[in-house]
């Protein structure tokens, strides 16, 4: 049987600490998809800076930016789930170049104190906690989401997002 979310490109979104590394690959084994995480394609000077506190900037962004829609567009016939921060429409707009109407935007929403409570709880990640503040400055929420609030378990989370998708 066909997969029916074949041709969808899921780009779960969200400011660091949100969730969007550990949900995505539960949405993407529940959608037999592969999953990408963005973080990982991230080049090492943006790892140095984030690492060093600093928040990346839009040209920091932009081959980070085009590599992910690469990677979107190579895998557009089956789907894909990838993760991705996608925190301005610009970077969705790249993001999503070539393949708008296969795209499905997963917006994972949480509070401030929520998300700084997780950050402080995160180990081994190269984001800083400091960089929180940025990043919520920099949010443009997305407009025709699928905005899924982050406070219930992750796999009710998933839960949600699939009796969401569109068919």
């Amino acid at each position: 049987m066909k997969n029916p979310d074949a041709g969808h490109i899921y780009f779960v979104m969200g400011v660091s600490g949100c969730g969007k590394s550990t949900i995505a690959p539960l949405l993407a084994g529940a959608l037999s998809l592969p999953f990408f995480d963005g973080d990982d394609f991230h080049p090492p000077a943006n790892v140095r800076k984030m690492a060093a506190k600093s928040p990346l900037t839009d040209e920091d962004r932009h081959d980070w930016l085009l590599a992910l829609n690469q990677l979107a567009r190579e895998h557009r016939k089956k789907g894909a789930v990838i993760v991705c921060s996608a925190l301005k429409e610009s970077h969705r707009r790249k993001l999503s170049r070539g393949i708008e109407t296969q795209v499905v935007w997963v917006f994972l929403k949480g509070s401030f104190d929520l998300i700084l409570s997780r950050l402080h709880n995160r180990k081994g990640h190269f984001m800083p906690v400091e960089l929180l503040t940025s990043q919520f400055e920099a949010l443009e929420e997305p407009e025709g989401a699928l905005v899924v609030p982050i406070g219930s378990t992750p796999g009710e989370i998933v839960q949600q997002i699939l009796s969401r998708l569109p068919r």
